[in-house]
């Protein structure tokens, strides 16, 4: 990779690199963009077969939470942390601890939560030595495991675009196929399960898959399988790249929504999901609850306020399929097409009040006026 190049293309700011012999840390964060403010993302844990693999993830997963915190309307930007391991046997408080350090040396610019592989307990351990940490546990005055929220934001969104097919936002008169019955797949199963929807799931751990056939009363469908169920919404909830050239001629659905990220493989296939007449839901907005929620934590944390800001992923999904009508184009290019304009928009803002600032301090005469009357 060549890795200059690479972050011009993609826009990034800045990757920092962290190791600890002591404690066996190899982590990589990556800050996107901090046009809107201090970048916040996940710090994911997962045995990368190579560190040019981690480092791919990262950087893409911090665009991604640079696009969400846009369209979401945080006043955040976009970054990521991964963290080379496996999290079922690598773990232990003093890597966590180094970690924290590490980002606490950053002067603010990055925050970290949990994502894939890790939990609430290890974002303690960072909170022990830096607060640039949310998802802390409720005694610290956190809100937990976020994964209730992103299930209740993708409800919302997979309900803005049942509205928009079908005229009839209750998810409880159709049928969903969901990928994956994690923290949030099984959240979000129990609450399409309690609104009387019927909902197939597979889960690449068994276990998994029959605590959401026992518990909730889904129906449980083999792992190949899943992309085959004729359902009306099929909700990928595991890894991305899931939509792609082997399975969309397969997809029987009437509308993709799910929470995991990267769910195209490549942006084409959300074009090839609208020639098919398949309504998407651009995965960084629908899936944005659980951001908005640890977000929350920064002004001090109010669980009711949390679910109220969480509920508008319906408005923004609306005004995506809004922005793709005027527009003439597909809903990946709308969403992106919202953020963009935002991140644009308040960085003016910040630049004229800026130049002013230094007009005033070197003498000069602002850079604009005006005169009403």
């Amino acid at each position: 990779m060549e890795l200059f190049e690479t972050l011009r293309e993609m826009g990034h700011e800045q990757v920092v690199f962290f190791q600890c012999e002591d404690t066996g840390l190899r982590a990589i964060v990556a800050i996107h963009n901090t046009t809107l403010g201090p970048a916040l993302g996940g710090l994911r844990m997962w045995p990368y077969q190579n560190e040019e693999e981690a480092l791919r993830d990262v950087l893409r997963l911090s665009r991604g939470m640079t696009y969400k915190a846009a369209v979401s309307g945080l006043n955040l930007g976009g970054g990521k942390a991964v963290l080379i391991g496996n999290p079922e046997t690598d773990k232990s408080e003093p890597l966590f601890r180094s970690l924290g350090r590490f980002i606490g040396s950053l002067g603010g610019r990055y925050i970290t939560a949990e994502d894939v592989g890790t939990t609430v307990e290890d974002m303690d351990y960072i909170y022990q030595e830096t607060d640039r940490v949310v998802g802390v546990h409720r005694v610290h005055g956190g809100s937990g495991d976020p994964s209730p929220f992103t299930a209740y934001g993708t409800l919302q969104g997979i309900k803005a675009c049942l509205n928009r097919k079908f005229d009839d936002d209750d998810p409880g008169k159709r049928s969903f196929s969901i990928q994956g019955c994690g923290h949030v797949g099984y959240y979000l199963t129990k609450y399409l399960r309690e609104a009387g929807a019927k909902v197939f799931v597979c889960d690449i751990n068994d276990s998994r898959t029959e605590r959401a056939v026992d518990e909730l009363g889904a129906e449980a469908v083999p792992m190949e399988q899943i992309y085959d169920v004729d359902a009306d919404v099929f909700a990928p909830c595991a890894l991305g790249g899931v939509i792609n050239e082997d399975t969309v001629p397969r997809l029987k659905c009437q509308i993709v929504a799910g929470s995991a990220n990267n769910q195209l493989e490549s942006e084409e296939w959300g074009t090839v999901l609208e020639e098919r007449g398949i309504l998407y839901a651009p995965d960084y907005a629908i899936n944005a609850g659980g951001l908005m929620n640890v977000a929350i934590e920064l002004q001090g944390y109010d669980r009711d306020r949390a679910y109220r800001t969480v509920s508008t992923i319906y408005n923004i999904i609306g005004n995506i399929f809004s922005i793709a009508d005027r527009d003439g184009i597909p809903s990946w290019q709308a969403a992106d097409r919202l953020a963009l304009e935002r991140i644009e928009a308040i960085g003016n803002v910040r630049r004229f009040y800026s130049l002013r600032f230094k007009d005033r301090l070197s003498g000069r005469r602002p850079h604009t006026t005006a005169t009403i009357g």
